[in-house]
């Protein structure tokens, strides 16, 4: 059974949504106003860049941070900045005992597929000139956990020295909406519209393909990625996204973990602050960073 503040959450949240009607500059305003959720104490935090890219760092003060978590913000790939995930990186970045880099990444549909992924492996090429790969963990919700598997298949091909782990939350891998639970769980779901991933999709794509793996990782050659954890509610509108990614992701050889919260929804580790859920959630998160990036 979900705790009071959950249920209280979700029903402010399912009269909060906006439509397809709804001026994109103003969604994201909204998105933005995440940033009113209380930042964890003892946390130091930075405005700067990275790879080239807009970043908020969070570096914690009361723990010794020998640890890098490089965060992808979700928003459908259209909405999001650090401001909106800056409460929720910070709490992981203290749980995990590590520093966080929220990239600023680059937004469609002004900037479509690839500049985000782009932006992506920028940063954290930066990061990793810096900061010994193994202690490095990627990690992102929503679009961002997609952005996540996205940069590790191209850092991977690239060549490039690949992180201890990686974190995804309520990813969105197939952004041909073809996992049932898009329509099946639609009414249960609080956070995420159906109807609204369809548009967002067709603005970060613009001309390539929606199956494209670098578009849609979960048609990507997920072998030799290292090992995730993939956390997502059963009330998740994405949850077939997450279940067929541990599937294909096992079958590549890849070491994964599905975490699956009863009655939750799209991406309620956000809401860390307010529900007892959202912050086991992220304390069972912070166990795995740390146990695939041990301290030197």
């Amino acid at each position: 059974m979900t705790s009071y503040r959950a249920r209280l959450m979700r029903k402010a949240m399912g009269r909060a949504l906006p439509d397809e009607s709804t001026p994109i500059d103003v969604r994201r305003a909204a998105m933005d106003r995440l940033d009113k959720l209380p930042r964890p104490r003892k946390v130091d935090y930075a405005d700067t860049s990275v790879g080239g890219v807009p970043a908020i760092v969070a570096t914690p003060t009361a723990v010794e941070a020998e640890r890098h978590i490089l965060y992808i913000h979700g928003g459908a790939y259209i909405l999001g900045s650090p401001k909106s995930h800056i409460a929720l990186a910070a709490r992981l970045a203290k749980l995990a005992e590590a520093v966080v880099t929220v990239i600023d990444y680059r937004l469609a549909p002004e900037h479509p597929y690839p500049a985000a992924i782009d932006d992506c492996v920028a940063a954290y090429r930066d990061i990793a000139g810096r900061v010994d790969p193994s202690r490095i963990t990627i990690a992102g919700d929503s679009a961002g956990g997609g952005a996540t598997l996205a940069t590790l298949c191209a850092l991977r091909d690239a060549g490039d020295p690949l992180p201890a782990c990686a974190y995804v939350l309520s990813p969105w891998t197939d952004l041909t909406g073809s996992g049932e639970s898009v329509q099946t769980l639609a009414d249960l779901d609080p956070m995420i519209k159906p109807q609204l991933l369809g548009s967002s999709a067709e603005m970060y794509a613009a001309d390539t393909p929606l199956d494209d793996p670098g578009v849609s990782p979960l048609f990507a050659d997920l072998a030799g990625l290292p090992p995730m954890l993939i956390q997502t509610g059963t009330d998740e509108v994405l949850l077939a996204d997450s279940t067929r990614l541990a599937e294909r992701a096992a079958a590549a050889g890849v070491h994964v973990q599905l975490d699956l919260a009863e009655e939750m929804w799209h991406v309620y580790p956000m809401f860390a602050g307010v529900m007892p859920e959202a912050k086991e959630a992220l304390a069972y998160a912070a166990r795995f960073i740390r146990a695939h990036s041990p301290r030197p």
